[in-house]
């Protein structure tokens, strides 16, 4: 039986691979976050460890007690604004903590599968040419969450001998109790409370359901040495994507209210541009990500 260690498991990302891999009875799972697991998970091979991913000792012994076979970590400080505000820390979990998960994976010869953001790129390659960010593309970070996300990038392409990145990108889907909110909900909260919404309408994302981000990941188990774009195959503004929300569920449009970057008046600067192709992660992997009109619908019905 494979056993598989998932870091942040109690975050959107982490408790859905969770979950989805609970479903499989060739795994042993051992989950894994800064906190008490507020979301229990009553499959008969699963086992929450609270830990600071932080802390040397506290990782060590995470790993004495899993043995994993495979890592992937969902962990990450990925507030731009607080990033940008609280350099050390965010240094200290994107980047050193993650060279240290790096070297017990080394040490345990365990898979590291590390997920990674669109936030290493500049924005710069021009939306109208319809060109995307591939895994070739150099990085150029605008911001200090993607500079910490690129340098654990790196970390975990110098320490490990078997890896997979995964880079997502704006990823959204139900959120459970006690979870960090998405664009998705947040849009479909706001607008079923009959609230107003200010989005930015010159930002272009590939918005990534996070079931989707789940089954790359389980792709990545046996793939290739490497970077990976795991996310979705279709490139929108934010105001797109809460007009797409508005239009499906059947809300009220008129409460979206799309600006422009300048307008938004945002404290850190952001990518204007991060679409990421996928065309490798379809070629190698197989992998088939669904749209959001068709995400849409299924939780409509």
């Amino acid at each position: 039986m494979k056993k598989i260690l998932i870091i942040g498991a109690n975050g959107f990302t982490g408790r859905q691979i969770v979950n989805d891999l609970s479903a499989c009875k060739q795994y042993k799972l051992t989950g894994c976050s800064l906190h008490p697991d507020i979301l229990p998970n009553n499959a008969e091979d699963y086992r929450f460890i609270e830990t600071d991913i932080r802390n040397e000792a506290d990782v060590s012994h995470l790993f004495k007690e899993a043995q994993p076979d495979v890592v992937i970590n969902c962990s990450a400080l990925s507030v731009p604004d607080y990033c940008e505000t609280h350099h050390e820390e965010a240094y200290l979990t994107n980047v050193t903590a993650v060279g240290q998960l790096a070297d017990l994976c080394e040490e345990y010869k365990s898979r590291f599968i590390h997920l990674s953001t669109d936030f290493v790129f500049d924005g710069k390659i021009d939306e109208k040419s319809g060109q995307l960010y591939t895994e070739k593309s150099l990085p150029a970070p605008v911001n200090y969450y993607g500079f910490t996300k690129w340098k654990g990038e790196e970390k975990v392409a110098e320490i490990c001998s078997n890896y997979a990145i995964a880079r997502v990108e704006i990823v959204y889907g139900k959120a459970l109790p006690g979870q960090h909110g998405n664009i998705v909900q947040l849009v479909m909260n706001r607008l079923n409370a009959g609230q107003e919404i200010r989005v930015v309408s010159d930002q272009w994302r590939t918005p990534t359901y996070v079931g989707d981000v789940s089954a790359g990941v389980q792709h990545l188990e046996n793939a290739a040495n490497g970077i990976f774009h795991i996310c979705g195959d279709e490139c929108l503004t934010i105001a797109e994507i809460a007009f797409q929300v508005a239009d499906y569920m059947k809300l009220d449009c008129s409460l979206v209210h799309p600006a422009t970057t300048e307008e938004m008046q945002e404290a850190t600067p952001r990518p204007r541009f991060s679409g990421m192709s996928i065309a490798k992660a379809r070629t190698i992997l197989g992998y088939q990500p669904r749209k959001l009109k068709d995400i849409l619908m299924e939780w409509k019905h």
